[in-house]
């Protein structure tokens, strides 16, 4: 198979899809790789190092789209991108389809064959390419958090784990999966006032085991949300519904009601953010005041950190990437029901229910889109 690896084009974003080490695997399977000349510069890789590792460099992302039989990036395919999608080709990367209409409308339309990283599943229930960048987004939420609650950034003048004497802040983390686990140890190793709020009993009692009362466990209702949010000093909203549309836990009547100067870090927003008053924004323009509290909004976080990133996305994906390439993406998908939960469009079907039901579209079931 030709896999094509462009650039990554989003603002700010120096991620690059597959690294020079997982092209060599690539190549080393009998695969032809083409990349697009610097894709990996922004993480220290030139194109001799992917030459090196058996890549064939390309002066344009056309020439990329054009060629391969596979697209493997980081982000969702930008409109320009989506443009050259041919049918029957196979685009392999983060899409969250739930809160972008002309994004899903434009990949039907291609009659490509969509795989999200975002909604493949594994044994255990988890998204094993999800978790990676979940781990780096929680951990990254608090240090984001921390530069928010600065006065020179609009946020109350505080230091997140006080100083002797000086009460540290109210860190509260709406969500204890992968992406808030994280940010809690985070905050916990910088002495802030950490509370944790979960639906899910096991999640709680699994935290606990860990923060040994470090943290404050609290099962999440609308009544224990409002009063922690209320006396927050930084938010991290950190929840997940697999491929669909985040639910909005926190809303504008919070925001009103929240401290001045207190911070919200909606890592959430790729599928929409679970604040009302939720929008995605730039690592360029990062931050943005509503009601005087301080949102970070950077839809695409872990590109500010990489290097560590790619390392990290890249031993996920690399075993399906190769899978894909070996075996089709039909022998591929049908073999394996994890890889199957990722399919999100083919050849202009719809096959993933939340997203379908974010946009108030029909859908297929997706081993049936490939028998069909």
């Amino acid at each position: 198979m030709i896999i094509g690896v462009p650039k990554e084009i989003k603002n700010h974003e120096y991620r690059v899809g597959m690294l020079p080490a997982s092209v060599r695997e690539l190549t080393s399977h009998g695969h032809s790789v083409f990349v697009e000349t610097q894709a990996g510069s922004g993480i220290g890789f030139s194109d001799d190092d992917y030459r090196q590792a058996g890549a064939e460099i390309l002066g344009t992302a056309q020439e990329v789209f054009a060629n391969a039989e596979m697209i493997v990036k980081v982000k969702e395919p930008q409109a320009v991108e989506r443009a050259m999608l041919r049918p029957d080709q196979i685009l392999f990367t983060y899409l969250h389809l739930a809160p972008d209409l002309p994004q899903t409308e434009e990949l039907i339309n291609s009659n490509a064959v969509c795989i999200a990283y975002e909604t493949v599943t594994d044994n255990h229930g988890g998204l094993p390419l999800l978790a990676p960048m979940s781990e780096v987004a929680g951990r990254m939420s608090i240090q984001a958090g921390a530069l928010a609650l600065e006065k020179s950034h609009g946020g109350r003048g505080m230091l997140l784990g006080g100083v002797p004497g000086v009460e540290p802040a109210k860190v509260v983390i709406i969500g204890g999966g992968v992406v808030g686990s994280n940010a809690a140890r985070m905050a916990v190793g910088l002495r802030a006032d950490v509370t944790i709020l979960d639906r899910n009993i096991d999640t709680l009692r699994h935290l606990d085991s860990e923060f040994q009362g470090s943290a404050r466990l609290v099962y999440s209702t609308a009544e224990s949300i409002e009063r922690h949010i209320l006396e927050a000093d930084l938010v991290v909203g950190s929840v997940l519904i697999p491929g669909a549309a985040a639910p909005k836990l926190i809303t504008r009547e919070h925001i009103k009601r929240m401290k001045p100067g207190a911070a919200i870090v909606d890592v959430a927003i790729d599928q929409g953010g679970c604040a009302e008053t939720a929008k995605a924004t730039t690592h360029q323009e990062p931050t943005y005041m509503v009601d005087n509290v301080v949102h970070y909004c950077v839809a695409n976080m872990p590109g500010a950190v990489a290097r560590t990133s790619t390392y990290a996305l890249n031993n996920a994906t690399l075993p399906y990437i190769i899978k894909l390439a070996n075996k089709g993406y039909k022998q591929a998908l049908l073999e394996d029901k994890h890889l199957l939960a990722g399919l999100n469009v083919i050849h202009g079907k719809l096959t993933c229910p939340e997203v379908a039901e974010a946009h108030q579209m029909s859908y297929i079931d997706p081993a049936e889109a490939l028998n069909g």
